[in-house]
């Protein structure tokens, strides 16, 4: 079997407050294999962001410490030197920001944006930048691309930014784009035209995509395999089918359960009781045990490992063979 292109082995991520450590990340293990679009799902607050942002090391300055194995392409990122890293990221690994109203530079014509990336990594193939920055608007779909080159942010919609951003972090064809909830901002029409995007894209390039989402109907549309992410840790990991098909872990039927598609009609949806939990001091054991209906005495004791369930598809339950 070929190497996966991305492997995270126990990462762990913290970070230092006033008076108490956070860890936001905590043992987080997964992979990605070149050309497939894996999706990490979870409710806000869960990690995804920061899981995101620790493989390209971009936390906006705030104190931070990782820990762990993150091997992209054979190479181990945990402890690159930070020229190293430069060349990494935004040329190998890139990223679309949640965003699209905000990511982008109010100040900046969107061509000198786009041309950046291009520039400091000499992805220009003989073209001028402005001639590269005009192809790339196109293949996201952009109209009227060399007259909108010179445009500021504020005339573009909703829609035509996130395309602006996916343009930027294509610039330089990537081997792994990280999506992290690029449509959450756009209405459902603009939602759509943007998956499609990311999926034809994907099959042009042949790039892997991480695909970062709270949308369980977004997984079901493009993603290969998803890991479901609770309270800093990976739940369940499976293919996108074997997840709607057998659920393993209660947090995952519990998502489920809450999604109006997958009720009848004439049903009450089932939301989730309580709230996700303070990640400073998190409970003991497993950490979804206090909103959990299947929990047992030992749920608040044993924190439980990911096990396998079928091959492919793996479990963090201690309960998961009589709730199967």
């Amino acid at each position: 079997m070929t190497a996966p292109l991305l492997s995270v082995r126990d990462l762990k991520v913290s970070f230092a407050g006033r008076q108490q450590t956070v860890t936001a990340v905590d043992g987080v293990s997964f992979e990605i294999k070149a050309g497939e679009i894996f999706g990490l799902v979870g409710e806000s607050g869960c990690g995804k962001s920061v899981t995101c942002r620790s493989l390209i090391r971009l936390f906006g300055g705030a104190p931070s410490r990782m820990a762990g194995s993150v091997r992209f392409d054979g190479r181990e990122l945990v402890d690159l030197g930070d020229g190293d890293f430069t060349q990494i990221r935004g040329r190998q690994i890139a990223m679309i920001f949640q965003d699209p109203m905000t990511a982008l530079n109010p100040t900046m014509r969107i061509g000198r944006q786009i041309q950046e990336g291009l520039v400091r990594h000499g992805r220009l193939a003989g073209r001028s930048p402005r001639a590269a920055a005009i192809d790339l608007l196109k293949s996201v779909g952009v109209s009227a691309a060399e007259r909108r080159l010179d445009a500021y942010p504020h005339a573009f919609s909703g829609g035509m930014r996130q395309r602006v951003l996916i343009a930027i972090a294509l610039a330089c064809r990537p081997k792994l784009l990280i999506a992290d909830e690029p449509t959450t901002a756009l209405d459902v029409t603009v939602q759509d035209q943007i998956l499609k995007l990311i999926l034809r894209l994907r099959e042009e390039t042949g790039m892997a995509v991480l695909f970062v989402t709270h949308d369980l109907g977004v997984v079901a549309q493009t993603c290969d395999r998803v890991a479901v992410m609770y309270a800093g840790r990976i739940a369940e990991t499976a293919t996108t089918a074997q997840l709607f098909a057998k659920p393993s872990h209660p947090y995952t039927r519990a998502l489920l359960g809450a999604l109006p598609a997958m009720r009848n009609k004439h049903e009450r949806l089932e939301p989730i009781g309580g709230a996700p939990p303070d990640l400073s001091s998190p409970p003991s054991g497993c950490r979804f045990h206090p909103r959990c209906h299947f929990a047992v005495a030992q749920c608040a004791r044993d924190e439980p490992p990911l096990l396998p369930v079928e091959p492919g598809h793996e479990g963090a339950c201690i309960r998961m063979g009589e709730l199967a």
